[in-house]
């Protein structure tokens, strides 16, 4: 009987997936005028597709023209509205049009599902008049995004602080330079927040809140050096950034010397982001191969899922000097049943000056045999050549990285591992 059992199983198997693919042509059959009409009507030019109607409770305005112009359009799949199922992030593939440039690839995203943004309306409704369904547009001037009116000089720490990971601990020089490289109003290069109208101010409260992605590409600009996906523009809620390439996951069974070059420029991101000229230490919070993508024609790794990021402002820790703040704060290794698991606490991360939390981060969730994602384990550094298995160090330096056995051990292996991954990338050219 037991003999039979795998027969039945792969019958069973086959037959789910004719029952899948019948299903489906069925879909298809259903939407047949609907999908049509997809090809034909760029949905981008809709305001209410884009949410352009709900705003100031939206992102913001800059790109409206580009959308209404329809100079922005959806790839093939984009355009098929029913299989929106599949896509819980929101984040689409658009080609965008300039008459002296071309048309190139760009990213458009929601900043968060269907769901998450029918919360954030209902609970905009409820702190207005306390039903979750309401005039959004009025409900706006009756909340928290309101009160800082043009009477208000400054965006102070005392009124967002903990809204998001962005302002969890907001120093008043991190948000004079978000105000300042506000990307959402034409008069930028100000941090006196009553030079923004009103709208523009409910538009980057709401962000701030909401998911503050957008601050953190505008703040930190790929243009000045940092790891990010250059930010575009947006359009009610509709936000565009810059296509960078495909994700780091198409390269965990890449050549190995190509794997090598990745995990240098991802310690790299770690160091830049723990130490810089600027004293602002941004700790990525959500770390995974989805969350980084490589250029195609340059190779650089880059970071393109920027929403849970804590800046610490170091310059204000050593002012304020809180309890062990010059003591080297060591992130706990944890192992855990799910992918792409980090401990972390945010509270620490905000009163010290010497943190390990990002080479951590990038050694435990991307380059150690503790990585695992979509089934796979061994982490990008997986399978070394021989030579360099048989001699341990690398195997080593990413065990006490990612799972220190030494007191600061994490810090050291960090530093040896970036000059070992330089060095192997030097015999490798």
């Amino acid at each position: 009987m037991l003999r039979f059992l795998p027969l039945k199983l792969g019958r069973l198997y086959r037959c789910l997936k004719l029952l899948f693919v019948l299903g489906l042509f069925v879909i298809l059959l259903m939407n047949t005028h609907n999908l049509f009409a997809s090809f034909q009507k760029n949905e981008l030019t809709d305001r209410r597709f884009i949410n352009l109607n709900k705003c100031p409770a939206c992102f913001g305005t800059s790109w409206c023209r580009k959308f209404m112009n329809g100079q922005i359009s959806f790839e093939t799949w984009g355009r098929l509205r029913f299989l929106d199922v599949f896509n819980v992030k929101n984040v689409f593939f658009a080609q965008y049009g300039e008459p002296r440039e071309g048309t190139r690839r760009i990213v458009l995203k929601r900043l968060g599902s269907n769901q998450e943004l029918t919360d954030i309306d209902q609970k905009i409704c409820k702190r207005a008049t306390g039903r979750p369904r309401c005039d959004l547009i009025q409900a706006m001037y009756k909340t928290e995004f309101a009160r800082l009116n043009g009477d208000v000089r400054l965006l102070t720490p005392d009124v967002v602080e903990g809204w998001s990971d962005l302002v969890h601990c907001p120093s008043q020089r991190l948000l004079d330079r978000i105000v300042r490289r506000y990307a959402e109003t034409k008069d930028s290069g100000s941090f006196l927040l009553k030079n923004l109208k009103d709208t523009e101010r409910m538009q980057l409260l709401m962000t701030l809140a909401f998911n503050p992605e957008p601050l953190v590409l505008q703040s930190f600009p790929s243009d000045e050096g940092w790891p990010f996906a250059k930010y575009l523009g947006a359009c009610g809620r509709m936000v565009a950034v810059n296509y960078v390439g495909e994700e780091l996951w198409s390269f965990f069974n890449a050549p190995w010397e190509k794997r090598v070059d990745l995990a240098k420029q991802l310690m790299d991101i770690a160091e830049q982001l723990t130490n810089n000229d600027f004293d602002f230490a941004l700790y990525l919070l959500d770390v995974s191969f989805d969350n980084f993508a490589v250029g195609p024609r340059d190779g650089k790794v880059i970071v393109v899922d920027a929403e849970n990021v804590v800046v610490a402002d170091k310059r204000l820790i050593k002012q304020n000097k809180p309890e062990n703040y010059d003591v080297w704060y060591e992130s706990k290794f944890e192992e855990c049943d799910k992918e792409a698991c980090l401990s972390f606490s945010k509270d620490m991360l905000c009163s010290r000056v010497t943190v390990d939390h990002n080479y951590y981060a990038i050694c435990q969730n991307l380059l150690s045999r503790y990585a695992t994602w979509r089934g796979s384990s061994g982490g990008l550094l997986h399978d070394p050549p021989p030579h360099i298995a048989k001699d341990g160090q690398l195997e080593a330096l990413l065990d006490e990285c990612a799972n220190p056995k030494n007191r600061y051990g994490r810090f050291q292996a960090a530093k040896e591992l970036r000059d070992y991954l330089t060095q192997l990338s030097g015999t490798a050219r």
